[in-house]
């Protein structure tokens, strides 16, 4: 699930690594390519064949320090909360970035907005 992956990497910046391996899953995969898209992580790779499927996430530094600032998850398996395009407002001034499971896939809030398409709001990442 993509919250775990997000805390692994949250963690390993903490840590000053320099990449993390994590397991495949789609879902997944299409949100670590939206943080690649928006320069929170350096580059995102699917490695391996079917049983033993990896994704290998370079991290990404700014001044010795992460990236990824902070996290804030809206919506758990006990809770799901939704959104529509015009109630998606911009994180921390447009600084960070909101991401939304829609249905023509997951996608940042700013695409969200622009496709006039509203979802599950997933997190904030800034």
């Amino acid at each position: 699930m993509y919250i775990n992956s997000l805390i692994q990497i949250k963690n390993a910046q903490a840590a000053k690594q320099e990449s993390v391996k994590l397991p495949f899953s789609n879902m997944d995969l299409a949100v670590l390519e939206i943080l690649e898209k928006n320069k929170f992580v350096e580059s995102v790779a699917k490695k391996g064949r079917m049983p033993k499927r990896i994704i290998e996430v370079r991290l990404k530094y700014k001044d010795g320090q992460g990236a990824i600032r902070g996290l804030k998850f809206h919506s758990k398996p006990s809770r799901r909360l939704y959104a529509g395009y015009a109630e998606i407002k911009p994180v921390r001034q447009g600084f960070g970035l909101t991401v939304l499971s829609t249905s023509k896939g997951i996608m940042s809030g700013k695409e969200a907005r622009k496709q006039k398409v509203g979802g599950q709001l997933l997190f904030e990442i800034w």
